[in-house]
Order: structure tokens, then sequence, then C-alpha cells
């Protein structure tokens, strides 16, 4: 059943505040930026979980600590022979009063954010009020959060504990039995079936959709501006199974938003004053494999350019799913672009469409058998052709180095075939702006493939500032050393990036992939 706006008269309204992180940066001896300091991008999460506090009840307000220009070093780790420094980009963390909200909220979806959220935690919990964490990471490793300092972590991806466990660590009367979170002491309390449908999020205010924009570097007439940017999350979970990822363990299901509620979501960033949008769903196109799915793609892409909102695909789209055959089988027959899909996906025609897309690529080539999802590497490339011919401006084409069985062999493979795709693609869009993406392989707690390379003795760092950052290296292959494979990161992030002088530009551009 769709929750609907509470407001309990008897007692006071509890003041959330939902502490966003401050951005993260990784500098070397000479200056450059080993990550990407995504300081100014869009609050996904924030705005989902205050139109659901406030819709609950509760009066959640937004405490964000990546909006500043202070900096400070918070630490140093050596890697690849140079002492890199961490450091935090926003406002001071002790400028929060940890007394200030009756409680608090802190997500965190990356490991690379870690110790930055340990530091807020313990800081919030000096003040002695309850704090509620969420997100990929603590979902992950739960024990070091609570060590931290947390109350209770919410382990539930869908939105369904969010009122229960606020009014739980706040002492209230319980509305609906607590779910899909751990306690301090321990205590596990298991998800709610079914989890919640994204159809049943409700919509932020404007006022929360404007305090959640962020900022685009995008230039439709050719002059770069810095515009403001909304954000969009329609569905929820992946039919897929991919040993990288960790949302399959979220047991959420593959759940997605109606044509009319998505087109609601895109309506309110518009109204909110955003110029362009990003969606950041798992797996947007995982609605095609419905009978009705392949024209609610259709007709929400129409809405996005009736409502003259360019669009970035910033997680990726599932290329598979864009043939006729849909690529649910990767024994399908049917390869082929399905044309009308593709154009509406990645057409641009200068004012409205799609204005940049990252592609994941993931290892199209060698190592498909990680990645389940993946086409061969000749209907790849056909694919590829037929994005390119509707008109995307920006592709940034994201391939992950660092597999076990890498070697310097198949890289020098891997970067011929990149190096004739991108000229071919150049070919048929001269104009088309294609950037290799390479990304290191991350061991995420709880994943397979992070089990796997743990256990294989591969592992070089467990500082979570390197180990969870796509950009810095942090395991062996069988037949390479990490600093080979960062190496390799560098010189294939030159295929379509002829000025580039060093690796912190490598990650210009470069998107991080969020998650609820």
């Amino acid at each position: 059943m769709m929750q609907t706006t509470v407001k309990l008269q008897t007692e006071k309204t509890p003041r959330i505040g939902l502490v966003e992180l401050p951005a993260l940066k990784l500098i070397d001896p000479n200056g450059i930026q080993r990550n990407e300091c995504s300081q100014y991008g869009p609050l996904l999460s924030k705005q989902i979980l205050l139109a659901s506090l406030q819709a609950g009840g509760f009066d959640a307000q937004l405490v964000n600590l990546r909006s500043g220009n202070y900096e400070e070093e918070y630490g140093t780790v050596m890697w690849n022979g140079m002492l890199i420094s961490k450091r935090y980009l926003g406002k001071p963390i002790s400028s929060i009063d940890p007394q200030s909200f009756d409680a608090w909220g802190v997500t965190n979806n990356y490991m690379q954010y870690r110790d930055l959220a340990f530091m807020v935690i313990r800081h919030l919990a000096s003040g002695g009020k309850p704090i509620v964490v969420g997100g990929s990471d603590a979902i992950a490793d739960p024990d070091l959060y609570l060590q931290a300092g947390a109350t209770a972590i919410v382990t539930d991806k869908s939105g369904g504990a969010n009122w229960s466990v606020f009014d739980y660590v706040l002492g209230r009367q319980m509305r609906e039995p607590i779910s899909g979170v751990i306690l301090a002491d321990g205590t596990r309390y298991q998800l709610r079936l079914p989890p919640m449908h994204p159809q049943d999020w409700p919509l932020p205010s404007l006022d929360v959709v404007k305090q959640c924009l962020g900022r685009e570097y995008w230039a439709p007439e050719g002059e770069i501006s810095i515009l403001p940017m909304g954000s969009v999350f329609v569905d929820l979970g992946c039919d897929r199974k991919c040993d990288f990822c960790q949302t399959p363990t979220y047991g959420t299901g593959y759940r997605r938003m109606s044509t009319e509620r998505t087109l609601e979501w895109l309506a309110l960033q518009k109204d909110a004053g955003a110029k362009s949008v990003i969606s950041y769903s798992d797996q947007f196109l995982g609605r095609v494999l419905f009978n009705e799915g392949r024209q609610e793609v259709l007709d929400i892409m129409k809405g996005v350019r009736e409502m003259e909102l360019p669009i970035l695909w910033a997680n990726g789209l599932e290329i598979r799913k864009a043939t006729l055959g849909r690529g649910y089988d990767r024994h399908s027959e049917d390869l082929t672009p399905d044309y009308e899909l593709v154009e509406a996906l990645w057409g641009w025609d200068g004012k409205v469409g799609c204005y940049e897309a990252y592609i994941p690529a993931e290892r199209p080539i060698f190592g498909r058998e990680s990645y389940a999802k993946l086409l061969p590497w000749q209907q790849h490339c056909e694919m590829l052709r037929a994005i390119v011919r509707a008109g995307v401006p920006n592709i940034y084409y994201g391939v992950i180095l660092g597999l076990p069985e890498d070697s310097q062999e198949t890289m020098l493979r891997l970067e011929e075939a990149f190096w004739e795709l991108s000229e071919e693609l150049k070919t048929i869009n001269p104009a088309t702006n294609f950037c290799l993406s390479p990304f290191s392989i991350r061991p995420i707690p709880g994943t397979p493939q992070g089990q796997n390379i743990r256990s294989s003795g591969l592992l070089r760092f467990e500082d979570p500032a390197i180990v969870g950052e796509f950009m810095t290296a942090c395991a062996d292959t069988h037949y390479m050393t990490y600093e080979e494979v960062a190496d390799w990161q560098f010189r294939l992030a030159c295929i379509g990036n002829k000025n580039l002088t060093g690796v912190g530009q490598m990650a210009k551009g470069v998107r991080e992939k969020a998650a609820v």
C-alpha cells in the first residue's frame, strides 16, 4: 500500500538532520588529483529520503557538508610509490552542532568515503542523539559503522524501513513493525516483504528538489556553461546477478515506476529549475523484459523531449537490452540493434534527447564471463555504431581492468581493439566525443568478486580510500602488479583523450555510479 503523509498531532514533530558527506580528494605529491571529486553532483539519495521522511511527518532537513570551500587533510596513504594526501572538501565536520537535531541520518554508498563517514558519525555521536546510517557501504560492513557510533543500520534499500526505524530510535509509537534494520546491540530485523515499490516513493516538494540540484558543465550552443542539473531514480534493483555488483544482494528484485510516475519525477526537476537531468537507474532498460516495457521506454523518452530536458545516462544502459531480442538470454538469437529504441534513448538533435551517455562496456572482449549482460564483440561494436549514428555528443566508454587473468598481452589486445573502435566511431560522426573510462576492480565486500579477490591474496591495500576508488588500482593480477594495472589505466584513458596530461585529468568527466 502506498505510504501517505502522516502528522502525529499529539507530540512535537521530530527534527531529523540528513547529512551529506563532504567531497573526497586524493592528491599526489605533484598536485595531480587521483580521483574524481564530485562535489557538485545532484543529491539523489537525499532527494528521495527527504521526501520520504517529510511525508512520514518528520521535520527532515538537509545538512550539506559537501557545499563549501573548506579543505582539510585527514590522512595519507602510500600508493604506487607516492604519498597520497586524503582530503575532504566542503564544510568542516566540526561545524555541525551534534545536538541541533533530535536524530541524524547519514548515508554512504561508497567504500572510499568510509573514513569520512566514520568521522561524521563519531562527531555526531558526541551529542548523544540517535544516528541512523544507510547506504551500500554500510550494508556491506555494518559492524564497522556500529563500532563508529551508529545507533542503527538500515539494510532495506527499498525505503520501506525509513519511518519505522526513526520511530524506533526516537522512542515514538510505532506505526508499523520495524524491519530491514540492524541495531547497535546486534539485533537484526528481517527485510520487509514485499519490499516498498518505487512507484510508492513520495514525491519531493519543489524546495527539496531545488536543494538537491547539482551543477552540470553542459554546452548545447558550443560554449561551456554551468547549469543546474536534476536527478531521478525510476526503478529499483536489477534482473542480472553480475559477480562484481551489490545490487543482487539487496533482496528487492526488479521494480519500476510507471510511465506516468516517472514523468512526474522528471517534471519536478524541470519545475525546480533543472536544465538537464541525470538518470542513476540501476537497470532502466529492465522494463523491456515486460510485454509493455518497450512502449514504456518510448513514452518516457517522448516525455523527456517534450519537457526539453536533455538527459544523461550516468549509470549506463544495458545495451544488450536495446536489441530486437531484448538480450535477456545470453544465447538470444537476435542481437540486432532495435533502432527505434536506440534513437529514443541516445538520439540528440542539438537541443533535446541524450546529451551524454556512459556505456558500461566492462570487458567486451576478454573476461566477458564475469559479466552476464555483455554482448559478443561483433554485436557490441554494431550497437556502438548505432548509438553514435543516433547523435549523442558525449560517450564515456567504461571498461574494467585488473581481472585476475589480466596480463600485458591481453591489455595490448584490448588497447588495439579500443583504438580501432574509437577511430571507426569518429569516422561515423566526427563530432562525437568518445572517451575511454578505464576503471580498476573494486573488491566490494559481500560480492563474489570481492570475496574471490580477497581470498586469492591479490589485494594489496586495505585503505578504503584506495580500495573503493575506481581510479586507484588496488590489486595485482596473476600476471601484473597493481602498479602495472595503474599504468594501463592511464594508457587506455588516452584513447579519445589526446590532450591528457595526468591521471587527475583522466578522471575528468567520469561519473560515479550512484545508488539510492
